[in-house]
C-alpha cells in the first residue's frame, strides 16, 4: 500500500514523500491516520536531527515518520493480535511505550510508523506495551490531544508532598492546596489550567502566570475565571511583566502562604528561579518544560529545600493510564483539550510548520493527514469567509463553540475534501 508522509532525513530536514509500505507482519497492524498535532518535541527532534536520543544513526539513509500525537482507523490486523483488535475500530497511541528499556517511539524512531502520514504500520512493542488504544471518543482531533493532554496529567499525579511522620510520599498535587503554573497560557499551560479545575485533588487556588496580554486575554475566553468558580477553583491569570515585584505580588495572592505545587511551562532561568522562591513548605515545583539546551542550568535555593522541605523535580510525556484517563475525560466532557489548538492545516503544512514552530504565533498546531491545506488560524477563519464557504462554515462552528475547534468542525473538513 502507498502512503504518504513527512519524513526526517537529518537535520532541519523535512520531507513530503509519497513511498510503498511493506506488507504488515503477523504481530504488526496497518492504521489509516486521520489527525496528528504538531508537538514542540518534533521540533525539538528536527532541531537536533541525529543529536536527539530517540533519533537512529541512519536516518539519511532510512529516514523516519514524524508525528507522535496522531488517531486514526486501524486498517488491517496481524494474526497475533486480532482477539484484541478489529479492522474500522478508532484508534489512540501512546509514543511513549520505554520497550525493554529502550527509548525508540512512534514519530521520532521508526521508518514506517509515525502520525504525519496517510498510513502507517504500528510495530509489535506498541501493542505489547499496551499503548495502542481503542477509542470510543467522537472525533479524531481530541484522540490526538489526548497524548498532549496525558503528559499534563501525569505531570499533577507525579507531583508529591512529604509526610514527617511515616515519610511515605502524598502522590499528586495538594488537595486544597496553591497550584501555580508559570508560563501558563500557552496551549499546555491551558490543558493544565483545564484538567486542574476537575482534578480529584482539587485545589484551592490555581494563578496562571504569563508575559503577553493577548495571550492572557484568549485564555480568560477559552477558561474563565467565572467556570473554575461554577467548579470550586479560585483562578488567577496574571501578567508579571506589569508587576513592580512578582514574587511580592504573587505571594500575596495566597495570603502569603505560598505555592503547594509550581509547574514551570517555560523554560527560561529567571521563571524557574522565581519559580522556585515562591514555593510553601513542603512545595513541589515541576520543571515542565522541556529546554533544547542539554547544559540548562538555574539557582535553587538550598536553604529552603533543608529547612522548609521544598522540592525539584521534572517529568516529561505520561503512561498508558494517563492516556486513558485523558481520552475517558475528553469523551465525556470534562476537559476540554482544544482550548491547545490556534490552528488547523492538512498534511502539506506539516513540514514547514513543525521546522518554524517557535516563530508561529498562538497555540496547538492541529493537522489532517488525508487531504492537502495551509496551516490556517481559526482567528482568520471568518476573514476567509467572506470569499471561501468551507471558512465560513469552519468559522460559524467554531463560533458556536466558544471560538474553539470541535467536532462539528471536524466533520465539515471531512465532508468538504471527501474524507471517510
Amino acid at each position: 500500500m502507498k502512503t504518504r508522509a513527512v519524513r526526517m532525513y537529518g537535520l532541519d530536514d523535512l520531507r513530503l514523500e509519497e513511498f510503498e509500505l511493506p506488507e504488515i507482519k503477523d504481530d504488526e497492524i496497518l492504521v489509516k491516520v486521520m489527525s496528528d498535532s504538531i508537538c514542540m518535541s518534533t521540533y525539538k527532534l528536527v532541531k537536533q536531527g541525529k543529536k536527539h536520543k530517540r533519533a537512529p544513526q541512519n536516518i539519511d539513509t532510512n529516514p523516519i515518520i514524524v508525528g507522535h500525537e496522531f488517531a486514526g482507523d486501524i486498517v488491517q490486523v496481524g494474526k497475533k493480535w486480532q482477539d484484541q483488535f478489529k479492522p474500522g475500530q478508532k484508534f489512540s497511541i501512546q509514543p511513549a511505550i520505554n520497550y525493554q528499556g529502550k527509548l525508540d517511539s512512534p514519530g521520532y524512531s521508526y521508518e514506517f510508523c509515525g502520525g504525519a502520514a496517510t498510513y502507517c504500520i504500528i510495530p509489535h512493542e506498541v501493542m505489547e506495551m499496551g499503548c495502542l488504544l481503542s477509542y470510543d471518543g467522537e472525533s479524531y482531533f481530541q484522540a490526538s490531544l489526548g497524548e498532549p493532554m496525558s503528559c499534563i496529567i501525569g505531570g499533577y499525579h507525579a507531583n508529591y508532598h512529604t509526610n514527617k511522620k511515616n515519610y511515605e510520599h502524598a502522590m499528586g498535587t495538594k488537595t486544597d492546596g496553591n497550584i501555580l503554573i508559570m508560563g501558563g497560557c500557552g496551549p499546555m499551560g491551558l490543558g493544565a489550567v483545564s484538567y486542574g479545575i476537575q482534578f480529584e485533588n482539587k485545589p484551592k487556588r490555581i494563578v496562571v502566570t504569563d508575559v503577553n496580554e493577548d495571550r492572557i486575554n484568549r485564555a480568560r475566553e477559552v477558561i474563565s475565571e467565572e467556570h473554575a468558580k461554577e467548579m470550586g477553583v479560585e483562578l488567577h491569570y496574571v501578567n508579571t511583566a506589569g508587576m513592580a515585584d512578582p514574587i511580592a505580588e504573587l505571594m500575596a495572592i495566597t495570603q502569603d502562604h505560598g505555592y503547594d505545587d509550581v509547574f514551570v511551562y517555560a523554560p527560561i532561568r529567571q521563571v524557574a528561579e522565581m519559580g522556585d522562591k515562591l514555593l510553601a513548605f513542603d512545595g513541589c515545583m515541576n520543571f515542565f518544560a522541556g529546554p533544547t539546551d542539554s547544559q540548562f542550568k538555574a539557582e535553587i535555593n538550598l536553604y529552603n529545600c533543608h529547612y522548609t522541605s521544598t522540592h525539584i523535580m521534572g517529568t516529561t510525556g505520561g503512561n498508558t493510564d494517563d492516556l486513558i484517563e485523558a481520552n475517558e475525560l475528553s469523551a465525556r466532557g470534562a476537559i476540554e483539550p482544544a482550548v491547545m489548538v490556534t490552528h488547523v492545516g492538512g498534511i502539506d503544512s506539516i513540514a514547514e510548520a513543525t521546522k518554524n514552530l517557535p516563530s508561529i504565533p498562538g497555540g496547538k498546531k492541529l493537522t489532517y493527514t488525508q487531504f492537502d491545506m495551509p496551516l490556517t488560524a481559526i482567528d482568520d477563519f471568518a476573514k476567509l469567509g467572506e470569499r471561501e464557504p468551507l471558512f465560513k462554515k469552519l468559522d460559524e462552528c467554531c463560533k458556536a463553540h466558544k471560538g474553539l475547534w470541535c467536532a462539528e468542525a471536524e466533520k465539515v473538513l471531512f465532508e468538504h475534501f471527501g474524507v471517510k
